[in-house]
């Protein structure tokens, strides 16, 4: 099975192919991105509008190459998919549409695919993972700990009632005037740092439901930074490593109290703690987790950094594996902005 996936949802234009044994085993064939960095950085922050118009201008390059790559041609798909949410709209729309004329064109099934569906099953493609594991899935815009059943079978367990861990990094980051992307940039800042010199607070550190606050923390980091101002290079290093420290011990903490749920949900240990999204790329949280997951009993996956952040490959094997469940779509599928896993769970958020 051979699967074309294709990622706009944010400001990365990414395409890859994929295959799917009858084993359930994949291969990643291709993998195409495209990033936004440099039209985005003058204004510190990702600009929808302009994150739309560069997936218009690349896309039909990028999925080019990633067929090149692959060495086959449109006929030799079994499946074309797309994310089709959560996200910024424009560019759900970009990519999405481009699905649609493709899979019209060569007369292949579409598959839409939830943006974080792909995230959540990736440890799949890459560690083979089985039903059912814990994910902790962290990035710039989504904290969740997550029972992930069986695919398209998704309970949250918790979410930030706040800020999303990468969301943090970025904004600490921007009051550090460091440059963009944020969250690498307070990482490597980090690691040149004391992260004693700071008592910054644990939010929610204990707490048996198993959900995350960083916006105090954030605050906290912003009330330090003014008091010292103006800041030396060794204050910015110190104050993103006590920051970091600070996330480290609250998503560790957060961790263990999602998988005392995750047993009463169920009624067993899971297979995995499986990390994904972008904030995953960060060694320190990596490390940290390693420590934990050896704690509740279970190994950990995580991605390489090229598929902990967005990208092509993950929209393709996300896409393979509905499709292996016969899961596909018709043409008249929307985009959407937001799309919890977890419709169920109260509040749930995209």
């Amino acid at each position: 099975m051979l699967v074309l996936g294709i990622e706009t949802t944010c400001d990365e234009t990414a395409a890859a192919v994929v295959a799917r044994a009858p084993s359930g085993a994949g291969h990643v064939i291709s993998n195409v991105v495209r990033s936004q960095v440099e039209e985005h950085s003058p204004y510190g922050g990702v600009v929808p509008e302009i994150a739309a118009r560069a997936h218009v201008e690349v896309l039909d390059i990028v999925i080019a190459e990633a067929m090149r790559q692959a060495g086959i041609g449109f006929s030799d798909l079994s499946g074309i998919a797309a994310a089709a949410g959560p996200g910024l709209i424009g560019g759900v729309i970009v990519g999405l549409t481009t699905a649609k004329a493709l899979a019209l064109a060569a007369d292949r099934p579409l598959i839409a695919v939830n943006h974080l569906e792909a995230h959540a099953l990736t440890a799949r493609l890459t560690d083979g993972v089985a039903f059912p594991y814990l994910l902790l899935l962290v990035s710039g815009g989504h904290t969740q700990l997550l029972a992930v059943e069986d695919v398209g079978r998704y309970r949250r367990i918790g979410t930030t009632i706040d800020d999303a861990v990468g969301e943090a990094f970025d904004k600490v980051a921007k009051m550090l005037s460091l440059p963009y992307p944020g969250g690498p940039e307070v990482e490597s800042q980090a690691l040149r740092g004391d992260p004693e010199r700071f008592a910054f607070p644990r939010p929610l550190f204990g707490r048996r439901e198993p959900d995350f606050s960083l916006s105090g923390l954030k605050t906290a980091v912003r009330v330090e930074a003014d008091r010292l101002a103006p800041l030396t290079d060794t204050d910015v290093a110190d104050l993103c490593a006590s920051f970091q420290a600070s996330v480290v011990d609250v998503i560790c903490d957060r961790v263990r109290a999602g998988a005392r749920q995750f047993r009463d949900i169920a009624g067993c240990g899971p297979t995995a703690l499986v990390v994904a999204g972008g904030v995953g790329a960060n060694i320190a949280i990596r490390l940290a987790l390693q420590k934990t997951a050896a704690e509740i009993g279970t190994r950990i996956a995580v991605p390489p950094p090229a598929l902990c952040t967005d990208n092509g490959a993950m929209i393709a094997w996300a896409g393979a594996e509905r499709l292996a469940r016969g899961l596909t779509d018709t043409l008249t599928i929307s985009p959407r902005a937001r799309w919890p896993l977890d419709p169920s769970a109260t509040g749930a958020k995209a």
